[in-house]
């Protein structure tokens, strides 16, 4: 049977092994992409930053997500999924040479390389995720952030053991890994024409401007959503193992406790996505706005102790709860113009933790780690309101 009967299929079923190999794919791809938190504190004592530099990197490496609605309007016109073939490579070249850069600039350089080749992954893969889910959408983009998710819990203990076998100049070596999963990519989807399979039964809707009028109201609450609670997630992430070191954790137990939060998170973003589908997204989503800035206040409250790690993973799993969700219902709309979508939600996804991380960064060089965080969980329960408000019918 051939690749695009398989694919034509799940229209209707759920195709378990093009979820596989999109999945991963995208757990390989996104293992290189953790890499910029995990060595945090190497890339700072490297090229000699502070918070707000090594924040701007975040910033630099989301620069390329301005350009996600044009690659999805590509996507729909040309055969784009050569592009999608090669990015995972490409991303794994770039954040693999971070260690051979002379300065900060050539760093920039990099990142920014490795921010363009994930835009060129990240906007058709979710759609592609969609069409190959049938009937569970919400299941699908489950396993979707399952593999990206669980990448980041592999990312950081690769990235440490990579340092400390070869050095941070040595993790070229790594290269090999990302040409892997663009060979899964090419061997499961070199046939699939995407310009076809994204347009089936979908509606036309007119312009890309009226589009996205349509829409506007969903992807504004989206926006919003996002950026009340991207400083927490942000400060949680890429600033977690400063923060667990500043408090008297050792390397390798702050690294751990990044995975944690990872791993956690990654089961956290699988089971959203299936209970979404069963309980509805909005109640998914109110119950992930309240809950994980909740015991992160429980975690600044609490000292040390020896449950801190059942408080880390307790708070990766409710604290990226709601990105499938949001996924799922953004690639349920009924729109030919479904990857123009996708792709300014994925602009809006990737832009507004860029803001939040800077902001967090900012709040951490001036006025402290606890102080910021504090702040940033009582910001994070803004989104309860938003998602009551947000236009979502449990079956789009």
């Amino acid at each position: 049977m051939s690749i695009e009967k398989r694919t034509d299929n799940s229209n209707n079923r759920f195709s378990i092994l093009n979820v596989i190999s999109i999945s991963v794919s995208h757990h390989i791809h996104d293992i290189f992409t953790a890499f910029l938190a995990a060595l945090q504190p190497t890339i700072v004592a490297t090229f000699g930053l502070n918070n707000r530099l090594f924040g701007l990197l975040s910033v630099i490496q989301r620069i390329p997500t301005l350009l996600n609605p044009f690659i999805g309007i590509l996507a729909e016109k040309v055969r784009i999924r050569y592009l999608m073939i090669m990015a995972p490579t490409l991303t794994a070249v770039s954040m693999s040479l971070m260690g051979l850069m002379p300065n900060y600039l050539y760093l920039s350089v990099l990142i920014f390389i490795s921010g363009f080749s994930s835009a060129l992954f990240h906007v058709p893969t979710p759609v592609m995720m969609r069409h190959v889910s049938g009937k569970k959408p919400g299941l699908g983009m489950g396993f979707y952030m399952f593999g990206g998710e669980f990448a980041r819990t592999v990312g950081p203990v690769v990235a440490l053991g990579a340092v400390d076998l070869w050095g941070f100049d040595g993790m070229f070596r790594l290269i090999p890994a990302g040409v892997v999963s663009s060979l899964l990519l090419f061997i499961r989807f070199r046939k699939v024409d995407l310009r076809k399979e994204f347009n089936k039964n979908k509606k036309d809707e007119g312009s890309y401007i009226e589009v996205f009028k349509n829409y506007s109201f969903l992807l504004i609450m989206i926006t919003s959503v996002t950026l009340v609670t991207g400083g927490m997630k942000s400060i949680f992430t890429y600033y977690l193992v400063g923060y667990l070191e500043g408090i008297g954790w050792g390397t390798w137990q702050a690294g751990l406790g990044l995975s944690t939060v990872y791993l956690s998170g990654t089961i956290g973003s699988f089971i959203a996505g299936m209970v979404s589908d069963i309980i509805g997204k909005r109640t998914t989503l109110i119950l992930s706005a309240f809950i994980a800035p909740t015991l992160v206040l429980f975690f600044i409250f609490s000292p040390a102790t020896q449950f801190s790690f059942t408080l880390l993973a307790l708070i990766g799993f409710f604290l990226l709860a709601h990105t499938p969700v949001f996924l799922s219902v953004v690639n349920s709309i009924k729109s030919k113009h479904v990857t123009f979508l996708n792709g300014i939600y994925m602009t809006i996804n990737f832009l507004m933790s860029a803001t939040a991380t800077m902001m967090a960064g900012f709040g951490l060089d001036f006025i402290g780690t606890e102080a910021t965080l504090k702040i940033a969980a009582f910001i994070a329960l803004l989104a309860i309101p938003i998602v009551i408000f947000i236009p979502i019918k449990n079956k789009q």
